[in-house]
Formats: C-alpha cells, structure tokens, sequence
C-alpha cells in the first residue's frame, strides 16, 4: 500500500506542474491539499483513480469513481471541485454549477474553488445576483477571491461591482488602480484609427493583408497589447481565412486574461492551417497558455505536446 500511496502522489504531482499560478497577485490553496491531509486507503485509491480518468479524458467513470469517493466520506469538499471540473468537460453544466457551490460553500477561501464556480456560472449563462443566497458572500475572502477571478478573465466590470461592496482596503486599492489603468488604456487605443476612406497609399497599405501583419508584428514587438487586440480584430474582420490573425487575436486575448475567447479563436484558426509549422507552433503555445489560464491542465499539456520544438 505504501508503494501504490507513493506512486499515486507522483501521478498528481505531475498533474500539478501545469496549475497556473498568480503569486503576484494572491495567495492560493491548491486543488491538491487533498495530500495534505489524512484519508482512508480506500478513499485514496478511489480518488486517485478518479484524477486518472479524468486525466485520460474517460469522464464518465471518473464521475462515477468521483460520486463514490462522496459516498465514502462525504465530507472531503475537494471532491465537488474535482466533480465541478468533469461535469464542465462534459458540458452538463447544471451539475458543474450545483458541484461548484458546494465546493465554495466549503472552503470559500480556496481560489481554485471561486475559480471553476465563476466559470461555470458563466457557461450557464448566471449571474451572481441568480445563486446569491446559495453562496457565502458574509465571507470577506470569498469575495476577493470572486473580484480577481473576474479580473483575471478580463471581466472588468464585474470585477469592479464586486470591489463596491468590499470594505476599503490594500487589497481593493491595488485592483481598483489596475483597473483603472486598463480603462485608460483602452481609451487611449480608441484614438487610434485605421482610415479606409482617404485614399492615399500608406492607408491602402494598412488595410491589406501585409498591412495589417505589419501593424500586427509590430505592436507585438512592441508590447502593445491593447492596439494588437484591435488591429487583429479589424484584420479577421475583412480576412477571416488567414490563420495568423487568429493568432494575432488569440494572443491579445491571451494578454487581457480572457482566455475562453482566447480558447475560441485559436482553435478555429485550425481549420485554415495548411503547412506552417512554426505559425502552427506558436498557436499551440498559446492554445497552453489559454487553458492553464482556465485551470484546464490536462487540455494545456496536448497542445504542449504538438508543439515541434525543431522550428
């Protein structure tokens, strides 16, 4: 048992490499304090075979094995989160939802726990005010917890109302300037504009395709993530059978934590590659950076996979 106890600890330890992580920003629980406390041999083997199965995409016996861990101490609130993320995968997200708020309801201190709860309430179609008295929202934690979340997904206003009803303090000081500073960001790329109607050569220029991978690569080279956001938008609009403004978009995406969309737009970009394959690379990279952003480990590390590290 000691030997299977170990081997069970590296396979989650693996799984754990690929969690995103926002020290910077917070200070989070894994999903993986399961190891750090006491369970029963059988609860372990279940439980670990669950991640198993959910690590090879077998969802379905893994909410069965997950469904049996809760009949075998229905106290462990880790196992409504693990039941939260495969009921997500699966798309039966009336469930995922009813997972999720038992897992906050639990430990709404847990990040990871505010995380996939915001993320299937999105998926269906719920606002918080729709769950409100099913959720701890007494709990000072939780609801920093909720405003990053909403920050960390580009969310911004709702990540501001939450910020209202929070007391005054270091932490609603520090996200409130963030904020602040996206809005003036994306005030400032407002004035930007890319004319179609005046004419002259270097604004035909702008609006062809080489026009717009110029503009693309250099706000790319440049850090501009903002002005890339809407370049990339303009250039799928009159161009939308050219994957790299899918990847051009896909990264802006990326940049402004709305990893979902991110998630949208570089998949499609798939369905136009012909033989680029360091384009290709860089759409699986940040196809992984997307789903890490989205806790989705196990979908981040295929894409990892296809990535040719020969070009």
């Amino acid at each position: 048992m000691k030997i299977k106890y170990l081997i069970s600890l590296l396979f989650l330890g693996l799984l754990l490499a690929f969690c995103p992580t926002f020290a910077q920003e917070i200070e989070t629980e894994d999903s993986a304090e399961v190891f750090l406390e006491e369970y029963s041999d059988s609860f372990q083997e279940t439980f670990f075979e669950a991640l198993k199965q959910k690590g090879i995409e077998n969802y379905d016996k893994a909410i069965n094995l997950l469904l049996e861990c809760k009949k075998i101490d229905p106290s462990k609130k880790v196992v409504d989160f693990e039941l939260a993320k495969v009921y997500q995968e699966t798309k039966m997200y009336a469930a995922a939802l009813e997972s999720a708020i038992h897992a906050v309801n639990a430990n709404p201190e847990n990040y990871w726990y505010v995380s996939v709860f915001v993320d299937v309430l999105q998926l269906n179609r719920s606002t918080i005010d729709t769950v409100k008295d099913q959720i701890p929202n007494d709990n000072l934690a939780f609801k920093e917890n909720l405003a990053t979340v909403y920050y960390q997904t580009g969310n911004y206003n709702a990540a501001r109302t939450i910020l209202k009803t929070i007391k005054k303090s270091v932490f609603t000081d520090t996200l409130n300037a963030k904020l602040k500073d996206l809005k003036q960001q994306e005030e400032n790329t407002e004035t930007l504009t890319y004319s179609t109607t005046t004419g002259t050569k270097e604004n035909e220029d702008s609006t062809t395709i080489e026009g717009y991978k110029n503009n693309i690569e250099n706000s790319i080279s440049t850090k501009n993530y903002v002005l890339l956001d809407s370049v990339s938008h303009e250039a799928l609009e009159n161009f939308p059978a050219q994957p790299y403004f899918y990847y051009a978009r896909g990264l802006a995406l990326n940049k402004k934590n709305k990893f979902r969309e991110a998630v949208s737009i570089l998949e499609a970009s798939l369905d136009y590659m012909l033989d680029d394959i360091p384009l290709a690379n860089k759409i699986y990279k940040e196809l992984y950076e997307a789903y890490t952003g989205l806790n989705n480990p196990e979908k981040a590390n295929v894409y990892l996979r296809k990535v040719n590290p020969g070009f």
